[in-house]
């Protein structure tokens, strides 16, 4: 009787913020598609969104004891080096207890004790750069092991043997990687009630809102309180949802204006939506350029290493992205910005025409090719060629504290 084949498993070190999270989800959703029987679990810490969003999807959580890669800690830097070995020792043995054949990191400082503890466990590893400036963790990563991949090609210069990384792209998950706008606007535009001759801005915040672009949008629904040609849809997280609204009755822009504090379709929004105001956080970037949607970006300014702001010239530098620094940002300058956009219909289409989707929608597969190939196991190309992303697994009507089905951006209320 021949020996039965060990089933493949891979650890995804992924946790802290959406933009690492979610990403890894669609990486593990890729290598399910292309080996059903594989055993994918995370490594994580008890303080991100990953100890509910991971198990949530129905993959295993395990948790190690890490603190933040950062500067903020002053003193307590120095125990940095201490914790790192720990939770790398902590990995190690999860590793041998899934007997896992691959490690993957997709950044964030949840994710640098898993290729840590790849090394010593003398396993594979990979890790997946989502910004176009690394963050600390994968900067330290990326000596540890010889397999890098890339979100951005413009982050390869910043890593330490970027030379040799392979630009995968953002490993999207559930419907935005297919999202067809045109297809689905009738629908998406009857489901948020615009009416066909009005222009839609969807001024988006992120899970937790940014009150930086709910005051500036509150202003600018305002000052289009009179228009018929145009309303505003505005995601301000649930905390600041009352108060917006409060906002928008007194200046008279509910008139014109939607509050919402969180969207559970994002992609219904996308395709509803003629123009995005909108932070830069690495997904929301390659979404942006793959379903070709024009917007203003407004980076969070306290990004590590202002990575923001370097994600969002991979669109501006293209003509298909206006780049708005936070501290600029009211109504009256959103005003000056978008106005002419939202009444110049061919400039939107050329700005959409101008991101360059790269390979953003498949780089969950090429991601997982990547896995497979380490850990010895066939393509998943070769052996589902044609297979389309299957429903997601996340629920209709998710929490409202995290409502973004795509990626959470950076907590803030700045």
């Amino acid at each position: 009787m021949a020996a039965m084949r060990t089933p493949l498993s891979v650890v995804i070190g992924a946790g802290g913020t959406g933009g690492h999270i979610y990403p890894g989800l669609a990486l593990a959703d890729a290598l399910r598609r292309a080996v059903p029987e594989a055993v994918i679990s995370f490594v994580g810490t008890e303080r991100g969104l990953e100890t509910r969003l991971i198990p949530q999807a129905g993959y295993r959580l395990h948790t190690v004891d890490m603190i933040p890669f950062d500067p903020a800690l002053g003193a307590r830097r120095y125990l940095l080096p201490a914790a790192l070995l720990r939770s790398g020792g902590q990995c190690r043995a999860i590793l041998k207890e899934q007997k896992a054949q691959v490690a993957v990191g997709m950044g964030g400082y949840p994710s640098a004790p898993v290729i840590v503890g790849a090394r010593l466990a003398g396993l594979p590893s990979v890790i997946h750069e989502s910004n176009a400036v690394p963050g600390r963790a994968n900067k330290f990563a990326a000596r540890l092991t010889p397999h890098l991949a890339l979100a951005f090609d413009r982050s390869r210069e910043h890593l330490a043997g970027g030379e040799r990384a392979e630009t995968v792209g953002m490993p999207l998950v559930g419907p935005l990687a297919d999202l067809d706008r045109e297809r689905l606007r009738p629908t998406a535009r009857r489901a948020f009630g615009v009416p066909d001759e009005a222009r839609l801005l969807l001024v988006n915040g992120g899970s937790l809102g940014a009150a930086r672009l709910t005051e500036a949008a509150v202003g600018l629904a305002g000052r289009y309180r009179s228009r018929t040609d145009l309303r505003l849809l505005i995601k301000t997280g649930p905390a600041a949802l009352e108060e917006t609204r409060a906002l928008l009755a007194a200046n008279g822009g509910a008139a014109v204006a939607e509050a919402v504090p969180y969207l559970d379709r994002m992609d219904l929004a996308y395709a509803a939506a003629d123009l995005v105001v909108c932070r830069a956080g690495s997904a929301t970037v390659a979404e942006l350029a793959t379903i070709g949607m024009p917007a203003v970006l407004v980076p969070y300014p306290y990004a590590p290493g202002d990575h923001q702001t370097h994600n969002a010239r991979v669109l501006s530098d293209a003509g298909a992205a206006l780049l708005l620094p936070d501290a600029q940002t009211s109504a009256e300058r959103l005003d000056a910005l978008v106005a002419p956009l939202l009444d110049d219909p061919g400039r939107l289409a050329a700005m959409g025409a101008a991101a360059d989707p790269g390979t953003h929608a498949r780089a969950a597969d090429l991601l997982a090719a990547k896995v497979l190939a380490l850990a010895g196991h066939q393509d998943p190309a070769q052996s589902h060629p044609a297979e389309p992303h299957p429903a997601p697994l996340y629920p209709a009507h998710p929490h409202p504290a995290h409502p973004h089905p795509t990626h959470p951006t950076m907590k803030e209320s700045a």
